[in-house]
């Protein structure tokens, strides 16, 4: 018996010291992946900053590289407004961080000058219009993207700037307030409409009750100064203006 319990207790010691062993194994062979892993990181890395450097003014200058350059980024896991240093990759490797930000600012700029006519819910489009129009630059040289990019820079002022869907459109929102389901419809109705709405055209087209639309309008005009009240509508009654449907010269 005591024969049989010393083998027990040598077999017992040898486990664990395979276990030991093993152990050390699999965390040199994690350290040698990590090391290799960061290797590979490196080299991408370095290859992207010569990429980036090559084709510098490309991506300045050409929206549609740009864009392109941003997919490719995007689609390797990578952000271009996130990294070591503020600006991220495009200011570490393209010196486009000061440019990402002014575009922030001027984003701003636009935002608050009509927020008293749009009630802080602008179209993208317009956005992109007025901003192009406040750079002195051709149409298309700014993008949708690159308006979503500097919003992304504007999140940490807490300010509110966001970019929502409604009715299958773009729009940039300025102001930290949610629009509710009833002020979601109604925009997508002026947005079809031109800008105009009515009570009539809500109770036509959705079904809604007249207390229902009449809430919805209100709120819209006096809560929120999202719309415009014409009183002197073309067909006799009272219709509303919503801002940020329509269209701006």
């Amino acid at each position: 018996m005591h024969r049989l319990g010393g083998v027990g207790m040598a077999a017992f010691g040898r486990q664990q010291q395979s276990h030991l062993y093993f152990a050390k194994l699999s965390s040199d062979l994690s350290e040698i992946q990590v090391g290799h892993l960061h290797s590979q990181l490196d080299q991408f890395r370095k290859a992207l900053l010569g990429f980036a450097s090559t084709h510098r003014e490309s991506i300045r200058k050409d929206p549609a590289f740009r864009h392109a350059f941003q997919r490719m980024c995007s689609t390797i896991g990578v952000d271009p407004l996130a990294g070591p240093r503020k600006g991220g990759w495009w200011a570490e490797m393209l010196n486009l961080g000061d440019w990402q930000y002014e575009l922030g600012v001027q984003i701003v700029d636009v935002c608050v000058s009509t927020r008293e006519r749009n009630g802080g819910l602008i179209e993208m489009g317009e956005l992109v219009r007025l901003v192009s129009k406040l750079r002195a630059v051709e149409e298309g040289v700014i993008t949708e993207d690159d308006v979503v990019g500097s919003i992304k820079t504007l999140k940490p002022l807490g300010a509110g700037y966001e970019v929502i869907h409604v009715g299958g459109k773009k729009m940039v929102r300025s102001v930290v307030k949610e629009l509710d389901e009833d002020q979601a419809i109604v925009l997508a109705i002026a947005q079809e409409e031109g800008g105009r709405v009515s009570e009539q055209l809500l109770i036509s087209r959705r079904g809604w009750a007249t207390d229902r639309a009449r809430a919805a309008l209100e709120n819209m005009l006096l809560r929120d100064g999202l719309c415009w009240l014409d009183e002197q509508d073309e067909t006799g009654g009272v219709a509303y203006w919503v801002p940020s449907a329509m269209h701006w010269d």
